[in-house]
């Protein structure tokens, strides 16, 4: 009778171990693989990575434009196998001896996958033929170094003895303070360039994208004959916070967005990333025909 009893407690004690076990096992979360979701920063909608790139990496419920990486933006706006790359090898050195800066800009080079923050050559727009610089914001929040001014420069100089148009895209957090002075004079440098250009009577189109602000915003991104922008992008040059703590001020809410510089004539039209290439390729026939 005592062995009975003793069985039935040994079994009643397995039983419950098994639905502890099974217990454990229904509160464990799913295994979802890490980059399958993307959680939408405007409308907070969970997003299947797929279906963003397949939309342009544009919210196909509020419409939010996601950043792009430059060989991304190229393939959407450029022809199929009409981009030649310029200066691909071209890289910065370390004019003033920052402590660590090749050690950082090699690691951008591996995170990022290209060897600057700025993509440039020739390609095709719908048949016509142009040179497109593009900023890639991964590469050091897209900072204008030497080499950065230096490719845009020779990109534009390049137009001008192509007789190309000048498509720029810019993307960037300003000028890159790991190389000082120099990193400055590249705004005086592109600018420069960029006014030959016009003197020669080719079209120069900017394209804002988030973000734009810092050096890039005071010199060559508000210098295009057609100043574009995407929805939402902010563009400024220096931080708000930096601003009203001047000027002793509060300033207008999205002061610094597209939408606001657009109401107050900063910018000629917000295009989104789906509608772009056809309205440069209405911008590119006109200026063909009335060369």
């Amino acid at each position: 009778m005592l062995n009975n009893f003793f069985k039935k407690t040994k079994y009643i004690t397995v039983s419950q171990q098994s639905l502890r076990k099974t217990e454990e096992k229904s509160d464990n979360k799913p295994s979802i693989p890490d980059g399958m979701w993307v959680k939408c920063e405007t409308c907070g909608k969970v997003l299947y990575k797929s279906d963003l790139d397949e939309n342009n990496k544009i919210c196909n419920d509020c419409g939010h434009h996601f950043r792009l990486r430059a060989r991304e933006r190229i393939n959407i706006t450029i022809d199929k196998d009409t981009f030649r790359e310029f200066d691909y090898s071209m890289t910065s050195d370390n004019p003033i001896g920052f402590e660590g800066y090749e050690e950082k800009t090699k690691k951008m080079r591996n995170q990022a996958g290209i060897n600057e923050a700025v993509i440039t050559g020739t390609g095709k727009v719908s048949g016509t033929e142009v040179v497109i610089c593009v900023m890639d914001s991964n590469f050091m929040m897209g900072s204008m170094g030497s080499a950065v001014g230096e490719k845009i420069t020779r990109a534009v100089e390049n137009a001008i003895e192509l007789k190309l148009p000048v498509l720029i895209f810019t993307a960037s957090g300003g000028a890159r303070m790991q190389e000082g002075i120099f990193s400055l004079m590249q705004m005086a440098k592109v600018s420069s360039a960029i006014g030959r250009l016009g003197k020669e009577g080719l079209l120069y189109i900017t394209i804002l994208t988030d973000p734009t602000t810092g050096g890039v915003t005071a010199s060559f991104a508000m210098l295009g004959d057609i100043i574009l922008a995407e929805p939402g992008t902010l563009v400024g040059f220096a931080g708000k916070r930096v601003i009203e703590q001047t000027i002793r001020q509060e300033l207008p809410e999205g002061f610094q967005k597209a939408e606001f510089l657009l109401e107050h004539g900063f910018i000629d039209r917000i295009v989104p990333r789906s509608e772009l290439k056809g309205i440069l390729k209405k911008i590119l026939t006109i200026h063909d025909r009335n060369r």
